[in-house]
This record gives C-alpha cells, structure tokens and sequence, in this order.
C-alpha cells in the first residue's frame, strides 16, 4: 500500500509556531526516538517530526518493545518529535501528550497512567519520551506508537486495540495530519503552564479511577487520580500514597473497584 503522507501541509501549520521546523518520512528505521536521540547528542536540536513506516526496533516503556507489524505498511503509526522544551517542571508532560492525542483522536479513549491510551481495556497507543542535554539546552523526544490495525503478535502483555474500531476508514497520514498540531500547541501550553491545568481534563478520561490497581513493586489498592504534578494517587491499606517513579507500571485489575 502506497501512502501519501501530508508532509507539506504539516509543515505549513506548524512551521509558524516553530521556527526552523522540518519534517521527515521514512520508509524504515531502526527507532524514531533512537534517531532523534543520537542526532541530539550529536548536537542537532532543531524541532523535527520524524515518521517511519516500520521500525525494526520500536521501544516503549521500561525498554519494552513496540510491535511494527511488517505485513502492512500503514498499520501502524509511528512517530517522532523532537523539540527543545523548557517547562519549569518536567512533571506530567507524558500525561499531557497522551491528554492531547486522546483528544485528538476519538471520545471513547482512555488514558492510563502514565503513557497509554486504551480503547475500553485494551491497548491502542503508547506514548516514551526522554530528555538530551545539549550545552545549556534540554532537548525533549516525543515518540508515539498507535495501531491503526491491531497487530498480530500474540505474545503481548495487554491485548491490543487498533484505531480503525472506531473510525472504520482511518489512514495513517490522515491521524498524523490531525494528531501534530494541537500537540505542538499542547507542548507549548505545558512549557508555559505545566500540567496542573490539565488534572480535570484527564480525570474525565481516566482508565484507572476508582478501579483496583497492582503495581510492579507490588503495591495494590485504588487508584484515585492524578495530582497537579501527574502523580497517580492510589489509596492503599496504608493510606494515600503517591507514585510518580518512572520504574513503577501500573496495571488495572479485571473488574472495576467500587469508589468508597
């Protein structure tokens, strides 16, 4: 399948309210975050969108791997953006950039703390970002990961969603037309603000509120949203507790929990 991708037209939405912006279409690599980390650390720190019609080593994560179904190009999303980002705190931004592609995309998706997007409990999107310190500069890589069609593998931890459950018709060049821009303006209200203005925003698509929660580190209870610093706040036999580490994966129990 050929796909046309509307790389000019991104870039005349967006080239305004990022100067120097460019955009790149691969047909495969390796990783779009690998890309734009080692160009970074080569001190290249221009804002850039990079999309790869298949990665060969897609990583989500905890250095989990994001499945590139190989049969189809176009079955999968998969993109890069990289941009110096300044915010006065770092805290929430992966909570923020799931906000802006949930709302981007479809009414009936679901965030789960920290860096997906569900469709009912089922995994459609993943987002990883990571961070390069060039000079006095801190240059923030965005990658996103959605299925457009669910894939094949049938060796994943959570069973996957793909987009087209809910927009029959849906191309991958269209999502990507539609998802970038409100995420550079979602990147630049967070650089201003933070995210303590997004806390009702993602509260009303919360996957895990009230719901009954097992964390790696083997720390249960039920989750009861995020504070202004995008910390999950789970309430547990020992009180409230905080989580905000990055090591930490939270995963919801079978049946919902009653809020009491």
């Amino acid at each position: 399948m050929t796909l046309r991708w509307p790389a000019e037209a991104i870039w005349e939405v967006v080239s305004p309210l990022l100067p120097g912006f460019t955009v790149e279409i691969l047909p495969e690599i390796d990783s779009t975050n690998t890309e734009l980390m080692r160009r970074a650390r080569a001190g290249q720190t221009e804002p850039v969108l990079l999309v790869a019609e298949r990665q060969t080593a897609g990583r989500g994560r905890l250095g989990r791997e994001w499945k590139s179904d190989a049969q189809g190009r176009g079955e999968t999303l998969t993109f890069s953006l990289g941009l110096p980002l300044v915010p006065a705190d770092w805290s929430g931004l992966s909570l923020a950039v799931g906000l802006s592609v949930a709302q981007s995309l479809h009414p009936r998706l679901k965030l789960k703390w920290p860096n997906d997007i569900w469709l009912e409990d089922r995994k459609l999107a993943g987002i990883l970002i990571e961070t390069a310190s060039v000079g006095t500069q801190r240059y923030a890589v965005i990658g996103i990961g959605i299925n457009i069609v669910a894939p094949t593998a049938t060796d994943l931890r959570t069973p996957p969603a793909d987009l087209r459950e809910v927009l029959p018709e849906v191309l991958a060049p269209d999502v990507l037309a539609h998802l970038v821009p409100p995420l550079i303006q979602a990147l630049q209200r967070f650089e201003q603000f933070g995210f303590t203005p997004l806390v009702s925003g993602f509260a009303e698509r919360d996957l895990l509120l009230g719901r009954e929660v097992v964390c790696t580190d083997g720390t249960t209870g039920v989750a009861r949203g995020v504070n202004a610093s995008g910390a999950l706040l789970l309430h547990t036999v020992s009180g409230l507790q905080k989580i905000s580490s990055a090591e930490v994966s939270v995963r919801p129990q079978t049946n919902p929990a009653c809020a009491n």
